[in-house]
């Protein structure tokens, strides 16, 4: 009567879900807020005791019966952070995030070292992109050079809960890609990247060890006290949120197609061999679970939506009835939506920008509608990527926040022209965390359910909250698509500072 939990560690809210794999059910979750230290430079910072403080938050508020029962868990987490360690453990600096932009210049920096961007794809599969943890390295050991002098690990956000949980440092394949130095091929550092970084210092040296998709550790007593747990409770190696959003959505074998729609947006795909584009059109990431998980990042999907909604006043629930009242294309109304700066297309340096305003189109309701499908679009345009290189989908499952709006699962299906699908957990990342531990265990008593089985077994789809392309909507969001192309091409050169 075993149960698992999952810790999703996300820039907005930190979400537990208790799960019980006999009943299918989700037995508890919680979720605590958490806060963003923004920089008119594109910081984006957070302190990562504010992470340990929501967990704790979080866990006290499940019932102890069920924490009592929890077996094991894992922990989901933002990819690309850097929580830079000292040999203590202590914390040196405040975590630079995925969506932090102020470490754009150091991109081309490493890059040019390394012997430009296609020379660095050749190196490890990936460019470096605004936000990967690569270029936060010279940007902390300029701006921050003590704490860069007293680094003795490199830790990401999910590496430094899972750091605190059980005392070791270690880190996965699936989120070691997101570093920009993990040779996503042979799933080793690649040494050329590690130097390009930092030609003055052995970066390796501050790497954890990389563990075994399956492997399982001990938490540590005093943090399994603090959290009300069994002081038995294994904890398995977790990984990024979209690696984990791929195990809670079932994209853990080839065909499917899995869209997240939350701060960021991610389109992802599963793969038993790399998928590397020599343009570096996707992101070529190994998963969590043994495989390979291309995908495509953009830096503003919810967060424009809320944004807009704070700007007029109203809350994104009432934004449902905005869509209804306009139609696709929002009268001409076209926004590219990049008030993060942005990874697909890759402007870093990029700001939002709003066109086609005529006397009929200036009303919260289509500024609303051109943020949504704004962000749509740019899922769509590195979508278009996949289906140049052969990749072909039959349905979307669509998770994170912006799923539970029905509007917005009915313009995804009509703007991509595939049926949507969302499964009965809402919490992609955090359910994917729990099966993840589920798998790991059994594994470790001598199971042979793949984490397909797993998934195929656990993920249960919510019939009630599939959506359907339709035909005449379809024509009309290619032409609005259309224009948003031609808009993003004229102004990209503006874009690019």
């Amino acid at each position: 009567m075993s149960l698992v939990a999952g810790i999703d560690a996300g820039t907005q809210s930190l979400k537990v879900v208790v799960y019980d794999p006999v009943t299918r059910e989700v037995v508890a979750s919680a979720s605590a807020p958490l806060d963003l230290i923004s920089g008119e430079d594109g910081s984006r910072e957070q302190h990562p005791a504010d992470w340990i403080a929501a967990m704790r938050a979080c866990f006290s508020r499940i019932d102890p019966a069920w924490r009592a029962r929890i077996a094991a868990l894992a922990v989901s987490g933002q990819q690309h952070g850097f929580v830079p360690v000292d040999a203590d453990g202590e914390v040196l600096a405040p975590a630079k995030l995925w969506c932090d932009t102020s470490t754009s210049a150091e991109c081309g920096q490493i890059m040019d070292a390394a012997g430009g961007a296609a020379r660095t794809i050749a190196l490890a599969g990936n460019p470096i992109l605004a936000g990967y943890t690569a270029s936060k390295l010279p940007w902390t050991k300029t701006h921050r050079p003590d704490a860069y002098v007293r680094l003795a690990t490199i830790l990401l956000p999910h590496d430094y809960l899972n750091f605190v949980l059980t005392g070791e440092r270690f880190c996965e394949y699936g989120d070691a890609s997101g570093t920009g130095w993990l040779d996503v091929r042979t799933r080793t550092w690649s040494k050329a990247l590690l130097r390009a970084t930092d030609a003055d210092r052995d970066l390796a040296g501050c790497l954890p060890p990389i563990a075994a998709p399956d492997a399982l550790f001990d938490i540590g007593p005093a943090m399994a006290a603090h959290l009300g747990l069994p002081a038995t409770v294994k904890v398995a190696v977790g990984g990024g949120d979209n690696m984990m959003a791929a195990i809670g959505t079932g994209c853990v074998e080839e065909g499917r197609l899995a869209m997240s729609l939350g701060t960021s947006g991610t389109l992802f795909a599963y793969s038993d061999m790399p998928v590397v584009d020599p343009a570096g059109a996707w992101a070529a990431f190994c998963s969590s679970t043994g495989g390979w998980l291309p995908l495509i990042c953009t830096m503003n999907c919810t967060v424009a939506t809320e944004q807009v909604a704070k700007a007029f006043g109203f809350s994104t629930r009432e934004g449902d009835a905005h869509l209804h009242a306009t139609p696709p294309g929002a009268d001409g109304l076209v926004m590219l939506p990049f008030l993060n700066g942005e990874r697909t297309p890759d402007l870093p340096l990029g700001k939002g920008v709003l066109a086609g305003l005529d006397t009929t189109n200036m009303t919260p309701a289509h500024v609303y509608r051109a943020a949504m499908e704004g962000a749509t679009y740019s899922l769509k345009y590195g979508f278009d990527a996949f289906v140049r290189a052969g990749m072909r989908f039959e349905r979307i499952v669509l998770t994170g926040g912006g799923s539970n709006s029905a509007a917005w699962r009915q313009l995804v299906a009509d703007v991509f022209g595939l049926p949507v699908d969302v499964p009965a957990q809402s919490e992609g990342a955090a359910f994917g965390a729990a099966l993840q531990a589920l798998w790991a265990t059994g594994r470790a008593r001598g199971e042979t359910a793949s984490i397909a089985d797993i998934a195929r077994m656990h993920v249960a789809l919510d019939p009630a909250l599939s959506a359907s392309p339709v035909a005449a909507r379809t024509r009309a969001y290619a032409a609005a698509y259309d224009r948003f192309l031609r808009h993003l091409d004229a102004l990209t050169p503006l874009q690019r500072g």
